[in-house]
């Protein structure tokens, strides 16, 4: 199945596209996700941390716009959008 991951804010760094393309050959639980996305990011920018923080602490949103928990399960092809945190003072 295929996921979209949409990227906003400081994740928009992560691809020139606005969203990175998964492959994903079964259901898998956001926080296994969480890995998948790192894997890739420590492939594709030779393991930058503060990238690596950003999905750590990001939050997760489904194509209904609702947030997610990490026990959410993507069971089809669908857009899932990752919301970094934002600071501000």
């Amino acid at each position: 199945m295929k996921i979209i991951l949409e990227l906003f804010g400081a994740s928009r760094d992560f691809s020139e596209k606005g969203h990175i393309d998964f492959e994903i050959p079964k259901p898998i639980l956001i926080k296994d996700f969480r890995k998948v996305i790192t894997d890739y990011l420590n492939d594709k920018f030779n393991g930058n941390t503060s990238f690596l923080q950003i999905v750590k602490n990001s939050a997760f949103c489904s194509e209904e716009n609702e947030i997610i928990s990490d026990n959410y399960k993507i069971t089809k092809s669908q857009k899932i959008s990752i919301i970094p945190p934002i600071g501000g003072g």
